[in-house]
């Protein structure tokens, strides 16, 4: 699986973007699919994740109720809508797909158990 993440960009304080995660292949909905951030100068940390087919969405303390993780799966593609941003919002995003059988709320957070990574995207919330 191949994974290009867009939609990152400069925005003002209060403002939103939309991120994108386009998949390649024919088993996209085979995967968990996940948003992580890393700002600079620190470790990549886990933001948001949502299961196989959708069912279930998984959030950072830091981001719920801000920012929403949706998919649609017929066109291979993951979305991560941020609204409400903040300048510690600012870090570059990666879409991720983990292939982990049963259950996604035991592992999602877990940036060890996703097999495929995007190339990030820079977001930058300016005060």
């Amino acid at each position: 699986v191949q994974l290009q993440a867009s939609g990152g960009g400069l925005v003002q304080a209060g403002g939103s973007l939309r991120l994108s995660c386009a998949a390649s292949g024919r088993t996209f909905s085979s995967y968990a699919m996940g948003w992580f951030r890393q700002a600079p100068g620190k470790e990549r940390t886990f933001v948001a994740a949502i299961s196989r087919i959708g069912g279930s969405t998984y959030y950072a303390d830091s981001v719920k109720g801000r920012f929403t993780i949706s998919r649609d799966n017929a066109k291979n593609t993951v979305y991560l809508q941020m609204n409400s941003l903040k300048p510690e919002d600012t870090a570059v995003y990666y879409c991720a797909a983990g292939s982990r059988s049963g259950s996604t709320t035991g592992w999602v957070r877990r940036e060890y158990e996703y097999d495929y990574w995007g190339q990030g995207t820079q977001v930058t919330v300016s005060s």
